[in-house]
């Protein structure tokens, strides 16, 4: 299939939008439309996964394998890239994308790669075709070159790109289970409180408590002193 089939099918009319992000003090994130990179041709295809990390840990003797929800996992978003040099397929009127295949590279890579020295770390970017609206970062990409000149410059690319989904502190830390027993957790001890007791309501499996007491240095755990603060390690 040729490149003008492929920017047909592409739909060029609405090319796939990759926008800078800042993030505000409040956790507030907002597109920068001062930096903006639009596709010259759109990806033909890309996937969108969602997963849930569930804890699987088990303990000595124990016959069944309850899975106990941890959290949700960022979504991911992958999709190729096909960057054009040759003339084959012109950039777009109101597209300011370089016509070469390494201006467009680093015209993208400013965009989703460029290590942010203010922040000390890459930027957020917002991806944005037809229904698509995704936030997140750049976690990999690969890039393949498949056509020359003859002086050796590239004039057709394919890239694979990686993004990892972003939440803000804030949204994170309303979206987080606050009771995950994969988070560590200080315990105020109550008077009449044993410790199979509280593994049980901070685990929801009473049996932890051998390891909860070595982690505490105790000697002894089914008499505990009322006002007693106690670890309790994640199940990582």
């Amino acid at each position: 299939m040729s490149l003008a089939s492929l920017l047909s099918i592409s739909g060029s009319k609405q090319p796939l939008t990759l926008t800078r992000c800042s993030e505000d003090s409040a956790g507030v994130v907002t597109p920068d439309t001062s930096a903006v990179y639009k596709l010259v041709i759109n990806p033909s295809e890309f996937s969108h996964e969602r997963s849930i990390c569930y804890n699987t840990r088990r303990t000595q003797g124990q016959t069944g394998n309850p899975v106990r929800f941890a959290a949700v996992n960022p979504d991911k978003l992958n999709f190729a890239v096909v960057f054009d040099g040759t003339g084959v397929v012109p950039v777009p009127a109101g597209n300011s994308a370089p016509a070469d295949v390494n201006g467009q590279l680093k015209a993208m890579s400013d965009i989703v790669y460029r290590y942010n020295g203010q922040k000390h770390e890459p930027n957020i970017v917002q991806l944005a075709w037809g229904q698509l609206i995704f936030t997140g970062r750049l976690q990999s990409i690969s890039t393949q070159y498949t056509l020359f000149r003859p002086d050796g410059v590239p004039l057709r690319a394919k890239s694979s790109l990686a993004f990892i989904g972003y939440l803000s502190m804030q949204e994170a830390q309303l979206s987080a289970d606050r009771s995950s027993p994969d988070l560590s957790h200080l315990v105020l001890v109550r008077e009449g409180d044993t410790l199979p007791l509280l593994c049980q309501q901070v685990y929801g499996d009473s049996r932890y408590y051998p390891e909860v007491a070595r982690f505490n240095g105790l000697r002894q755990f089914r008499r505990l002193p009322a006002g007693l603060t106690l670890h309790f390690p994640p199940l990582a």
